[in-house]
């Protein structure tokens, strides 16, 4: 390995212009080495940069004598780095999963897996991970971090998303446990082995499994009956689960706040935090509750504008209450992560892409990001019955593609489609699309169709792992009215449109909240006068915390952004700018003039200040 390391660093002291090595010029190395290793052995890129850095750490001396700069050690990381697309949107995003718990709801497309909590498969990769660390948030961030780690990533800057189900459903002592052990994590990271050693050994002491086929052992005779439909998923819980202490999975508010405090200077910060939950539990003591969390993201569940085909899916919801849901999450400040699912039952393309365009164009709606899902067929679901009578068919792989493209072009520029499929393996699903660059063909029809100059969207338009000129940027105002806001969407782009920041800024128009008797003011979290910044994010590799390792991070793209907003927020009539600071950003905001107050830091705007 120490040639092979030696060889690579000699190569890159060989290449022009700066670069890192190509995958091919690194492959054809460690194809030469390989060849000197006995039997099929072969080295894998996946082993190099944790060995490079553990010898730099381990044997100092050989180290020097490589004589490696800080810019060569720069362009090495980016040629043996995995899956560089994991930060290139500047921050390190963590995927934790909720132990399998019963759900208040029983949609008809919704998987059954008693291993997962409702709505996951055991064969997704974060619930393939969680499994393994007995859901616990402690170990899969640990073991995440460690992961990412290895692979060259930075991880100072954290985006943990929670995912399970609904999380309201949970205990409340429970979620408080289940964030701060996501706080504690990053706090100790490097986690002491002994502690993780001993977490291990407490969850198989009293029974918990986490291997692949002790877990399909644990659930097989009612997961047979649940996918019989014999039993419904919350039956077969409550005989399997329902007996389980978990008094020792309970925290107090007090505990999470010390792990809050301490993660605010941490090594590794938690710079956002999701929740996921259903439109039906939102309410504004629920929306405070996530504050006090930490939270500054909601996923929540939509599937369909249309009241027909909610109940046609047994989605247990109204369009109305869709609305006041979004409009809450917006007041309160968070940022909106929408799920819409294209293909359900009762539905068809063309009612499809209006549906889309409904949610994308109607101000009751309007989210910030989409997860933009085909339905898929999954043994124990009641939509299996539906297919077998032939209610339901899945789309074909050209209807679906026609539109999913459909909907790319319909997306307006404040609006990313983060997803276009999920994690689910091609074996789980009995029908419907298993491709899973199902992505990359919409963008190519829409490459080849001339209309690439067309999309919006932004994760189309991120400049990702780019460099760019920051001389060539321009600040863009996109302003559009929501039913309970003015929003200014403030975005840096370069002069081809792909986008190298933003800011999103909510105006709140205090005479048609008072006009909606559904969203009563005295359980807002602020009074008439505030306006509430909800997101702010530079784009770039993920860059380690005061370093300038980025492609448009620490460049003074996100202050300029907030000054902007409090201009805005000046000439507008408003005193006073809040915004939703993560815990680990709260040091940021505080160095940009916003103070600590309540639920979110807020500074008073005045045209002195906002003018400077």
């Amino acid at each position: 390995m120490e040639t092979l390391l030696e060889d690579i660093i000699a190569e890159l002291r060989t290449v022009p212009g700066d670069r890192p090595l190509s995958s091919a010029e690194l492959d054809r190395i460690i194809r030469r080495h390989s060849q000197e290793l006995p039997g099929a052995h072969r080295y894998s890129k996946r082993s190099l940069l944790p060995a490079y850095q553990r010898l730099k750490l381990q044997d100092p001396a050989l180290w020097s004598s490589w004589q490696i700069d800080p810019a060569l050690e720069e362009r090495l990381v980016a040629s043996l780095r995995m899956k560089p697309r994991r930060t290139a949107s500047g921050v390190a995003t963590i995927t934790v999963i909720t132990r399998p718990w019963p759900c208040s709801s029983a949609c008809l497309y919704c998987p059954c897996d008693l291993r997962m909590p409702k709505s996951y498969l055991s064969h997704e990769p974060a619930c393939q991970r969680a499994e393994q660390n007995f859901f616990d948030p402690y170990l899969q961030a640990s073991m995440r971090l460690r992961a990412l780690d290895q692979m060259g990533h930075a991880t100072d800057k954290v985006e943990l998303i929670v995912l399970g189900g609904t999380w309201s459903d949970y205990p409340r002592s429970y979620q408080i446990w289940f964030i701060r052990e996501l706080f504690r994590a990053l706090n100790e990271w490097p986690c002491p082995e002994q502690e993780l050693r001993d977490r291990y050994q407490r969850y198989r002491e009293v029974g918990e499994h986490n291997t692949d086929e002790a877990c399909r052992a644990f659930v097989a005779a009612e997961q047979e009956k649940v996918d019989q439909g014999k039993e419904t998923y919350n039956e077969a819980w409550a005989k399997l689960y329902g007996g389980k202490d978990l008094s020792s999975m309970s925290a107090t508010m007090d505990e999470l706040r010390a792990e809050q405090e301490a993660n605010e200077s941490a090594h590794h910060r938690m710079v956002g935090l999701v929740i996921e939950t259903r439109p039906d539990t939102i309410s504004p003591a629920a929306l405070q509750f996530f504050r006090e969390l930490g939270c500054t993201k909601v996923q929540v569940g939509i599937q369909s504008t249309r009241q027909e085909i909610l109940d046609a899916n047994h989605r247990a919801t109204s369009v109305d209450e869709i609305a006041r849901s979004l409009s809450l999450i917006r007041l309160f400040g968070f940022k909106i992560h929408t799920h819409l699912m294209v293909n359900l039952l009762g539905s068809d393309p063309e009612a499809d892409k209006r549906d889309f365009a409904t949610f994308v164009t109607d101000p009751r709606f309007l989210p910030d990001e989409i997860k933009l899902y085909p339905c898929a067929l999954v043994a124990g679901t009641g939509l299996v019955e539906e297919y077998k009578a032939g209610n339901w068919r899945p789309y074909t792989e050209e209807e679906l593609l026609d539109v999913l493209v459909a909907d790319t072009l319909a997306t307006p520029p404040y609006i990313r489609i983060s997803r276009m499929i999920r994690d689910i393996s091609a074996d789980d699903i009995l029908a419907g699309n298993k491709k899973a660059n199902l992505r990359q063909m919409v963008e190519r029809n829409v490459i080849q169709a001339g209309e690439a100059g067309q999309v919006h969207d932004i994760r189309f338009r991120e400049i990702a792992r780019s460099e760019v000129d920051l001389a060539t940027l321009t600040m863009e105002d996109v302003r559009y009215e929501t039913s309970c806001t003015t929003e200014h969407f403030l975005q840096w782009v370069t002069p081809d449109g792909h986008i190298a920041g933003f800011l999103r800024l909510s105006l709140p128009h205090w005479d048609k909240i008072e006009a909606d008797p559904a969203i009563p003011e005295d359980e807002l979290p602020t009074g008439t006068g505030e306006a509430m910044i909800r997101e702010v994010h530079v784009y770039g590799q993920a860059a380690h915390l005061g370093k300038s390792d980025a492609a448009a991070q620490h460049q003074g793209l996100g202050r300029a952004l907030v000054r902007r907003a409090e201009e805005l927020a000046c000439e507008a009539g408003y005193g006073w700018l809040n915004v939703v600071s993560a815990v680990g950003t709260r040091e940021y905001y505080r160095h940009l003039g916003f103070s600590d107050h309540g639920l979110y830091q807020r500074m008073r705007v005045d045209s002195g200040r906002a003018g400077r």
